[in-house]
């Protein structure tokens, strides 16, 4: 007879420390568990109730299919994981996923460790500008590939140019000038946004029962993601300053 597993929620950065404790790690579930009751160590990690497959007043048909989706700079460091709770974050991780079969919702390719190809979480936004509200409407489950093409400003800097615009072109059969047209207007239309300081609403999670953060305030974002960006790419060009990323666990 199967043992029912005794599920924990542990953020990554944690992961260790639960291991340590005594916490084991189930590979196909991708989650973290207690190999028996008791094991007083691991109380921290209890798990908490899933999180709902629809959130409240999400919009699952809101920017169907691949496209680039870039983040106004003045929103950087806004993005959902960095405002959520870690073991919030895991619950809508594995939420995100699941309801996605494990697959890519924009090309359909499932995770593949060997091909460094992880399943990540990507937010879609609705931004109001007679309110000046940048509001989350809906959660997605991309593949990094399909991922790096959202945040093309990033694959910039990262010199995954040519790899995300081919991608977007295999995926959306878009002819190279058509995909050149559209990255292009997609960055018209992030300078357009980037000139708002935009208010957060997240209340399709806040409605979830989801705990939050505060973000950064809205006047040292860009500043926190250009120093960021720098660290990485080792001295960013103005021109390639990009929008921050929210992307999913990528393996324990």
């Amino acid at each position: 007879m199967a043992v029912e597993r005794i599920w924990l929620d542990v953020p990554f950065a944690e992961k260790d420390e639960a291991k340590a404790a005594g916490a084991r790690w189930d590979p196909a579930a991708r989650r973290w568990y207690s190999p028996r009751p008791g094991i007083a160590g691991l109380d921290r990690w209890a798990a908490r109730a899933d999180v709902p497959r629809l959130l409240p007043g999400e919009d699952r048909s809101l920017g169907s299919g691949l496209f680039v989706d870039l983040v106004p700079s003045s929103c950087w460091f806004t993005n959902v994981r960095s405002c959520v709770a870690p073991q919030d974050w895991d619950r809508l991780r594995r939420m995100i996923q699941a309801r996605a079969q494990n697959r890519c919702e924009a090309c359909g390719a499932g995770q593949d460790r060997e091909a460094q190809r992880w399943l990540e979480a990507h937010e879609r936004w609705t931004y109001d500008r007679a309110r000046q509200v940048q509001t989350l409407k809906r959660l997605i489950c991309l593949c990094t590939d399909c991922h790096t093409v959202t945040h093309f400003g990033l694959a910039q800097v990262r010199g995954l140019a040519p790899q995300a615009r081919a991608h977007l072109i295999k995926v959306t059969g878009l002819t190279p000038d058509q995909a050149d047209r559209h990255i292009a207007e997609a960055f018209e239309l992030w300078q357009a946004r980037s000139r708002t300081t935009w208010a957060l609403d997240l209340s399709i999670l806040t409605d979830a029962g989801i705990t939050l953060a505060p973000p950064p305030d809205a006047a040292t974002r860009a500043d926190l993601a250009r120093d960021a960006l720098r660290a990485e790419a080792g001295g960013v060009p103005r021109q390639f300053e990009c929008e921050g990323r929210t992307g999913a666990r990528r393996g324990q």
